[in-house]
């Protein structure tokens, strides 16, 4: 199902030019915080704003020469003149999902669009609303949490904080069981020059509650010239489970083939709290994701499971951390990567267990596809232990597809292509079939099967 609008213009809308001098890494990172700063807001969120811009004033972008981006290097990004761009878009269109056709919230370029979004019949005892809408008292809340997790005096990060002028809240208060899905959906739409977009997200879910959120970001779909160019996406999303909540997280991204994705998911885990994160990654240029996992109470359950689909010259590195801080606790992670033709997948996963997480069951496990003799994966699982009495696992593989199941198929009838595309598919399924939502379910696995390019070397 789709929707097709015409949003009405946004007043005041700006744009502004970002010029920078490409040997200088400093003075690049110092212009483009002053783009994403030139709006200004009021009280205790233009002094969060202003916190964070001093901190990047004295920060780096990464290089390779640095541990953790040592395979992703961001040189291109910082060849590209970027703007902030807002305005009336003709024609917007976009998928949505039956499942949360009226608890849906939606921006575009970073900004709220309520005509696309549909928020109308939640239930009580939740609040689904963009932050600028919110009443003083709710903001007062908001205040407690936003850019309070852990990471973020990273220089991405902190960039998104510095440059924050609305964001989108899910709150749900205590003992409240949400049924229906919340849908956030970001959209980025490139347009005649590049283009920068910070979206943020906080979702709170109180003591005993329990909450499906799907966070999509996804190049706008526009009959123009425009679709498919080049621009930045630098996400955040903040999520607070308290004591015994339940939160489970998908999270999409499916940007333009020309995007910059960098994304950052932080989660803080109380006592008993379970949280479960479905992280896809298909689309980008150059995408990132870094998850990051505290534990903040005893007897948590964390379970992530992670899919990188990329072909072409895509490069997609996911980075995650969980920190078992107490007792008692388990964290079970599953990522997959499917790589065709040049594209470059990378993976990083560490699990920390200090010597107060007694009695941790941890497990991490990456596996890979490779289906061209041209693509490549760096894969580093890493179990940092000091506790005694634990019971942890970590590993990786790597692969192709095999030969003998190929042929193995085709004397079942099924000619070679279907054979690879059906190995394929079931690869990715083992990840696609644990979401909870059955109409993405079914939108991802259509997607994969149309992959093309997957099935040729």
């Amino acid at each position: 199902m789709s929707i097709q609008v015409s949003p009405s213009p946004i007043p005041n809308s700006n744009v502004v030019s970002l010029t920078t001098t490409l040997l200088d890494k400093d003075v690049y990172l110092t212009e483009l915080l002053n783009l994403v700063t030139a709006s200004k807001t009021e009280g205790w969120l233009q002094d969060l704003r202003e916190g964070a811009a001093s901190w990047v004033r004295h920060s780096t972008i990464p290089t390779t020469r640095e541990e953790e981006w040592r395979f992703t290097d961001l040189s291109s990004l910082r060849k590209v003149q970027f703007h902030v761009e807002t305005g009336n878009f003709a024609s917007l269109e976009f998928d949505i999902l039956p499942e949360a056709a009226n608890s849906r919230l939606v921006f575009v370029n970073g900004v709220y669009a309520p005509e696309l979004s549909a928020v109308a019949d939640l239930p009580s005892g939740i609040v689904v609303s963009n932050l600028a809408s919110l009443p003083v008292v709710e903001q007062e809340g908001v205040k407690q949490y936003l850019a309070e997790a852990e990471g973020a005096q990273e220089v991405f990060t902190a960039l998104n904080t510095a440059g924050i002028t609305d964001a989108s809240v899910v709150w749900v208060k205590k003992n409240v069981v949400v049924e229906t899905p919340i849908h956030l959906v970001f959209i980025a739409v490139a347009g005649e020059t590049p283009t920068i977009s910070q979206p943020r997200c906080l979702v709170v879910a109180e003591g005993g509650s329990q909450v499906t959120l799907v966070e999509e970001y996804v190049a706008g779909k526009m009959p123009t010239p425009q679709e498919g160019g080049v621009y930045l996406t630098n996400a955040v999303t903040e999520i607070w489970v308290g004591d015994n909540a339940e939160v489970s997280h998908t999270r999409i991204e499916r940007e333009g083939a020309e995007a910059f994705h960098i994304g950052k998911t932080a989660i803080a885990q109380a006592r008993d709290s379970r949280y479960t994160c479905h992280a896809i990654t298909l689309g980008g240029k150059l995408s990132r994701h870094n998850l990051e996992i505290l534990q903040t109470g005893e007897q948590t359950e964390t379970n992530l499971n992670g899919l990188t689909i990329i072909s072409g010259k895509q490069l997609a590195d996911t980075h995650s951390a969980i920190a078992l801080n107490y007792p008692h606790s388990m964290s079970k992670q599953l990522h997959k990567c499917i790589v065709g033709d040049r594209a470059h997948a990378v993976f990083n996963g560490k699990v920390l267990v200090p010597k107060p997480a007694q009695l941790t069951n941890a497990v991490q496990m990456n596996r890979n596809l490779l289906l061209s003799s041209k693509a490549r994966v760096d894969t580093k699982p890493q179990l940092e232990i000091t506790a005694d009495n634990v019971k942890c696992a970590h590993g990786a593989t790597v692969s192709q597809l095999e030969d003998d199941e190929i042929f193995y198929l085709q004397s079942r009838g099924i000619d070679e292509n279907n054979a690879r595309k059906l190995l394929i598919n079931a690869f990715a399924a083992e990840i696609i079939n644990q979401i909870p939502v059955t109409s993405l379910r079914e939108i991802l696995l259509n997607t994969v099967n149309n992959l093309k390019s997957l099935t040729n070397d």
